[in-house]
């Protein structure tokens, strides 16, 4: 009686443990291009009293997404969330994924993420509440197709660049670049440039070394520009103003794209930096 009475009250303490220690999930967005990264923040509570050793194993966290509208949502592998620390009683740790690559959203519609945390010296594996989101089309606004060298004599792969706008929320309109194979069926990256004003046409050019360069108005007076290199990374980002004239995108005779008219706007990294006085000392008074 007295063993059955130690091992149920250690039970009961492992329980209440385990109660104390909770999972939620943050998005920094609700809505989601066909491709685009979907980051998720895993946020981890422990008040269970007593120090957790997490991310010995691959399976210590693990990720389920199930579609709002009914269809069944592949998953193609487990989320990689390997990577030891320690969570002291009463602290708080995120860790940060992207579940794109890893189960199958690409379909436009509703869907519903949730994570579980594996306990398994308490027998425990607390879930999250489960997160929705929403992927959505966007709109086509311009297309090229590029060749990336493949090697000596070889026939470059062909790729293709489109700009994509989505209104997010209904309030923001938001301009996309996306990078796929020739036919768009292999996504390669898709990447969110910034908002965009209802009326800006963007303009897109491709140089001679298969980047893309963009810029587009975000005000009334201000034009975003980007380059973007064949993977679909932003190499650089800019700021000009209209002042007496419009900020435009123009190749030279060398098949580089450059920005002309406006004034860019100097990046805070590249302005001088001033130096605080050196105070007098003062004088001896005689």
């Amino acid at each position: 009686m007295k063993i059955t009475l130690i091992l149920t009250l250690a039970a009961l303490s492992y329980f209440r443990a385990a109660a104390q220690v909770s999972v939620e999930l943050a998005l920094e967005q609700e809505q989601f291009l066909p491709g685009e990264t979907v980051q998720v923040a895993a946020k981890i509570t422990n008040r269970s009293g007593q120090q957790l050793h997490l991310g010995a194993d691959s399976t210590w966290l693990t990720f389920n997404v199930e579609s709002a509208d009914g269809f069944v949502v592949i998953k193609k592998s487990e989320v990689p969330v390997t990577g030891e620390f320690d969570l002291e009683s009463s602290q708080l740790a995120i860790k940060r994924v992207d579940i794109e690559p890893y189960f199958g959203i690409s379909k436009p519609g509703r869907y519903k993420i949730t994570a579980t945390l594996h306990l398994p010296n308490w027998n425990q594996s607390p879930t999250s509440e489960p997160k929705a989101f929403d992927v959505i089309n966007g709109v086509p606004l311009w297309s090229q197709d590029f060749g990336v060298p493949a090697g000596t004599n070889a026939a470059p792969e062909v790729r293709k660049y489109s700009l994509e706008e989505a209104n997010y929320l209904r309030a923001q309109l938001r301009l996309y670049v996306r990078v796929s194979d020739g036919s768009g069926a292999q996504v390669f990256q898709v990447t969110p440039l910034g908002m965009l004003v209802s009326f800006s046409q963007p303009e897109a050019q491709v140089d001679r070394t298969s980047r893309l360069h963009v810029l587009w108005q975000t005000g009334a007076q201000m034009f975003y520009y980007c380059l973007i290199t064949p993977d679909g990374t932003v190499e650089k980002r800019e700021i000009y103003d209209y002042f007496n004239s419009r900020p435009r995108l123009v190749v030279n005779g060398n098949g580089d794209v450059l920005v002309t008219g406006g004034v860019r706007r100097a990046a805070a990294g590249s302005l001088p930096v001033i130096q605080s006085p050196v105070p007098v000392p003062a004088q001896p008074k005689p």
